[in-house]
């Protein structure tokens, strides 16, 4: 084979290539059915006893879930899942972890026996472009997801796959990353971020766990401004959270419950509408407040 005929070899089988990966994509995107577009959401998981309590955030999260239509599937950036990379979970029947110490033995015998779906997180895969997605066999649905999606769909009769924060990237480009997942709401898929605006729990106020809504001073400052943020669109602000002054960094003095905020932001269309729900503060540090859009 010579120079010029090596070369033609080679783009034809790159085209075709290309042309076979996004066959497969479209393959696999189809077959999951078109739907209206589905809202996102941002979920302030607060404490694991959320999952065996019976208080106003639960009852803000069941309400929420009577509000939209039953999804085919979730997708859950969760604060609890930080990794080396990006990754999905892609077993058949995620197991439930129980991720966390110190809590009552009723907490640790949920379980939330959803299933997964290999098919959406392949799908999820074949979406993101900016880096190589994994498919995870081993982890599973930790707290900042069982404990709040059980009380969206009890049944947990929804199948469900979890994405990893990679630990290594900064809020920008989870943010960018987030924005490639928009097909999936035309698939029926509810992507939920699960995490806590305002979240230090160095600084909680044991002492206040019972006091209805205190915040400490600068808990209020970095909450309102967030929601202003928030509902003025200015997400490039709240992407450079770090640069919002001293209540910020209190508020976010690491960026894991932080960032699904974000994935749920860069989800936000045009038109899309966006609302507030669970808007209270708890023992000072942290806030369970919650965005809806769509």
């Amino acid at each position: 084979m010579n120079r010029k005929e090596f070369l033609l070899s080679l783009a034809t089988s790159t085209i075709w290539g290309m042309n076979m990966k996004t066959k497969s994509l479209n393959q696999l995107t189809a077959s999951l059915d078109s739907t209206d577009t589905m809202p996102v959401l941002f979920l302030g998981h607060g404490s694991p006893m959320n999952a065996i309590e019976e208080n106003e955030f639960v009852a803000g999260f069941r309400r929420t879930a009577d509000g939209i239509p039953k999804p085919q599937a979730i997708l859950c950036v969760s604060a609890h899942w930080e990794t080396r990379g990006t990754y999905v979970t892609a077993m058949e029947h995620p197991q439930t972890i129980h991720d966390f110490g110190g809590f009552p033995r009723e907490l640790y015998q949920v379980q939330y026996p959803a299933p997964g779906s290999q098919e959406l997180a392949t799908t999820t895969k074949e979406l993101i472009k900016r880096t190589e997605v994994g498919l995870d066999h081993q982890w599973g649905l930790d707290h900042g997801a069982w404990s709040v999606i059980k009380h969206l769909y009890p049944k947990a009769d929804v199948p469900v796959i979890q994405m990893s924060l990679d630990r290594g990237r900064d809020a920008r480009y989870h943010y960018e990353m987030a924005s490639e997942l928009s097909s999936l709401r035309n698939k029926g898929v509810l992507i939920i971020g699960s995490g806590n605006m305002v979240h230090n729990l160095r600084l909680l106020a044991w002492d206040k766990l019972n006091t209805d809504g205190f915040a400490y001073d600068w808990a209020l400052e970095a909450g309102s401004k967030m929601k202003q943020f928030i509902i003025n669109g200015d997400h490039d602000a709240l992407i450079r959270y770090d640069q919002q002054g001293t209540a910020f960094r209190q508020a976010v003095p690491t960026p894991e419950h932080y960032l699904p905020l974000l994935y749920v932001l860069a989800l936000k269309g045009k038109n899309d509408m966006l609302s507030l729900f669970n808007d209270k503060a708890v023992a000072g540090s942290l806030t369970m407040t919650s965005v809806k859009v769509g």
